[in-house]
């Protein structure tokens, strides 16, 4: 699990083939630092798991199914990565709870300075990500803990501060660009329970047993 705060941001160093996946190889220093084999690491909002950890980066495998669903699919040697590890037991919960598990991948539709460092980013979510957008609620955008300012049907816009825009791949972003999206995973238990409530046969009375003719 993950907060969607940014630890820093690193740069894809290669890619080799792997069967159906590839190994990504990716440059960075901060969170090696207590890395682990086998430890969880966001990169850009997929969750991986660290392999070939050495002080100026590690290794990651990445499956066929992340790289045709996720923008990693689409990364070159040089891409700039937004890096964050897993949570720690009674870490601090700065963003919201963020699992790696990317929904879908929207496109940057605009991004507008508004002075003062401020910037007001403006993205078209897949269609069916579009009931869990919701006003002040949150979104993980390539792993950045993002709130909703407003939201017109697929496509939400965020504000974003000048500490997120220096310390995340944002910075780096264009209209056009495509992004991970990780909608809120409470949305989604919400909408299971709510689902199941509804489809729930109607409970039997004598008055409905009346009204059937017994």
């Amino acid at each position: 699990m993950f907060t969607g705060i940014v630890e820093e941001t690193g740069v894809i160093a290669g890619i080799e083939p792997r069967g159906s996946g590839a190994r990504l190889r990716i440059a960075a220093s901060l969170v090696t630092r207590e890395l682990r084999e086998g430890d969880s690491v966001s990169v850009s909002g997929a969750c991986l798991t660290a392999v070939e950890i050495r002080e100026d980066g590690f290794a990651a495998d990445v499956s066929r199914e992340t790289l045709e669903r996720t923008t990693l699919g689409e990364a070159r040697a040089g891409t700039l990565v937004n890096l964050e590890r897993a949570l720690t037991a009674g870490g601090r919960l700065g963003g919201h709870i963020v699992q790696g598990h990317v929904d879908g991948v929207g496109v940057i539709r605009s991004l507008e300075e508004r002075g003062g460092g401020d910037w007001w980013l403006e993205v078209e979510a897949p269609p069916e990500l579009e009931r869990y957008l919701v006003y002040k609620g949150s979104v993980a955008v390539d792993g950045i803990s993002l709130t909703v300012a407003r939201v017109a049907g697929p496509v939400f816009a965020v504000a974003v501060i000048p500490h997120t825009w220096r310390n995340t791949t944002l910075r780096a972003a264009r209209p056009g660009a495509r992004v991970n999206l990780e909608t809120d995973i409470l949305a989604k238990y919400v909408e299971k329970l709510l689902s199941r409530i509804e489809s729930r046969p109607e409970k039997l009375t004598v008055e409905k047993l009346r009204e059937l003719g017994y």
